[in-house]
């Protein structure tokens, strides 16, 4: 199994300096990847402009977005701006997307936040597809380029937790990048047997499995603490009340011994990938991750 990191877009007082440091750290390894997700009306970086920042920042890493929402750009322009990153980053690109969760999103572009539907997802990818492969999409005199390097175009994940929108994803994207709340991995283990059906019955290949889950390392109630800071922070549309609710069982929060354990269990189900979410910006909690994903990785 392997093991990702995230970037830590949605914490705050970010510089430069620390997204470089933070993606030259994860590229150094053992991470198999670099991800980071997308939000519009909130303080994080724009996902595109990072994409290209982290294409010039790193040279053997992953790039995963987790996830872009394509029904708040224009599907066209998505695809050249995809297509230029796969470019840049020598065809390392994994895109993940999904159909967001937060109606303030689409209002903040002017998009129709009835347009949060699989249905539509699907219909941008078909555009971005034709792009990729150098279709012209109106009357011109070339085609939308540049070409990814990645024949036909970098890989799709689908972002979501549902069975329902896992299979409705299998005729297009190679596999999944869900997120697990409660890290209950048997759980985890039923969408991505949702997933295997799902892709057999439609003639592919076997999906990639990847799911992701918080993380804070660390000592008892002060890396719990840290989750549930976190989780204030991001989860601003829901009443704080609520988030109070779940902050205990959100996440994991524990010892390097322990996340390695845990990862263990992860790759007992088959999972492909996990991708670390972390609930801070500390490097030091980033280097101590990289110990326990080597440790994992020694142990098979």
């Amino acid at each position: 199994m392997q093991v990702g990191m995230t970037m830590p877009v949605m914490e705050p007082d970010l510089d430069a300096t620390l997204l470089r440091d933070w993606a030259r750290a994860v590229d150094e390894g053992p991470f198999s990847s670099l991800c980071w997700g997308e939000r519009i009306a909130f303080t994080n970086p724009d996902s595109l402009t990072l994409l290209g920042a982290l294409s010039a920042w790193t040279e053997r890493v992953r790039l995963v977005t987790t996830v872009i929402v394509p029904q708040l750009h224009d599907p066209v322009m998505l695809a050249k701006a995809l297509s230029t990153a796969d470019l840049l980053s020598g065809g390392r690109l994994t895109v993940g997307l999904g159909i967001g969760g937060r109606d303030e999103d689409y209002r903040a572009v002017g998009a129709d936040p009835a347009r949060q539907k699989m249905g539509e997802l699907a219909a941008a990818v078909a555009v971005m597809r034709r792009v990729w492969a150098g279709e012209k999409i109106t009357k011109s005199v070339l085609p939308v380029g540049p070409a990814p390097t990645q024949h036909g175009g970098p890989p799709l994940l689908v972002g979501t937790i549902g069975p329902k929108t896992v299979r409705s994803a299998a005729t297009w994207a190679e596999g999944l990048a869900g997120i697990t709340m409660d890290l209950d991995i048997a759980k985890q283990n039923d969408l991505f047997d949702v997933a295997r059906d799902a892709w057999r019955q439609a003639g592919r290949a076997k999906p990639h499995l990847a799911t992701s889950f918080w993380f804070a390392l660390g000592d008892g109630d002060d890396a719990r603490d840290q989750v549930r800071r976190h989780l204030l922070r991001y989860m601003n549309w829901i009443p704080a009340e609520y988030v109070e609710a779940m902050a205990p069982t959100t996440g994991w929060a524990g010892s390097p011994e322990e996340l390695v354990e845990v990862l263990r269990r992860f790759a007992a189900v088959g999972t492909d990938e996990v991708h670390l979410i972390p609930t801070s910006s500390d490097l030091g909690q980033l280097r101590c991750v990289a110990d326990v994903v080597a440790e994992v990785n020694r142990s098979g």
